[in-house]
């Protein structure tokens, strides 16, 4: 069966972004840093960058690895929709989670107003394929955690303050097993972990 891998940037106290979704203060580190930082993540999941991130680092004919469809919420969808970019990710099967978002927005994405949980189950469900990536946002993860079979989460040295929370929902303590962890030189910890 096919998993759901919430992959994600976080900070020390837990936002996965700023208040107005302000991404930009992560640190990257110096040029170096970063550089070597991307160029290890990317080659490991190239699926999880937009398609015009993967046009930039030269992995636009790459393969998807680990996944074949993204599911986001309606917040992590909107940076590239004011962008003007309506399918962010081309290279994947997109699902978009929004009660208010138009339908029609763009036929390579397919806005789902309700049932998250039943649209993963029956996306687990579909026979061959790769997993499935939760993009995020925070809310869509807290009532996707049942269905979560593995994190992925960089845990970068900054503390944000306020934001969106990598979960946020009702009280429902959660044990995973963390089965590996990598530090960087530009500070980032990531941590592997799956459900028990």
């Amino acid at each position: 069966m096919r998993k759901l891998v919430y992959y994600i940037a976080v900070t020390l106290d837990g936002r996965i972004a700023g208040p107005g979704g302000e991404y930009d203060f992560f640190p990257l580190g110096d040029e170096e840093q970063a550089a070597g930082y991307a160029e290890r993540m990317n080659a490991r999941y190239p699926e999880f960058l937009p398609t015009a991130g993967r046009e930039m680092f030269g992995l636009a004919g790459v393969p998807n690895r680990r996944c074949d469809t993204v599911v986001m919420g309606r917040g992590t969808y909107l940076p590239a929709l004011d962008a003007g970019v309506t399918s962010p990710y081309a290279h994947l099967r997109q699902y978009v989670v929004s009660r208010t978002l138009d339908a029609g927005t763009d036929p390579d994405v397919t806005v789902v107003p309700s049932d998250p949980l039943g649209l993963v189950r029956r996306l687990k469900q579909e026979d061959g394929g790769l997993d499935i990536w939760l993009c995020g946002g925070g809310r869509l993860a807290g009532e996707l955690l049942p269905e979560i079979d593995e994190l992925i989460i960089k845990s970068y040295p900054v503390v944000a303050g306020a934001g969106p929370s990598v979960f946020d929902g009702a009280f429902d303590p959660t044990l995973f097993t963390p089965t590996a962890r990598e530090t960087f030189d530009n500070g980032v910890l990531v941590t592997w972990c799956t459900a028990r």
